[in-house]
């Protein structure tokens, strides 16, 4: 699998980031994984209309549980 090249950060970026506290840092992260679990769920129903809601989330959390291996 190809990895992505990542941009480095932009000097103010960093800055919000380091003043940023622990728990808001933890609860940005756990709206990006919100988001991105949403993402794959709509992208999953286009690309298989015929499954029902139950099969698209077990397929998401598949997808989520496995993404590091």
């Amino acid at each position: 699998m190809a990895s992505a090249k990542l941009s480095p950060m932009h000097p103010e970026q960093v800055n919000i980031y380091q003043q940023m506290s622990m728990a808001k840092k933890l609860s940005l992260a756990g709206s990006f994984m919100l988001s991105a679990r949403k993402l794959k769920a709509q992208m999953l129903k286009m690309q298989h209309p015929d499954w029902s809601d139950t099969r698209i989330k077990a397929e998401v959390r598949r997808i989520f549980l496995y993404a590091s291996h």
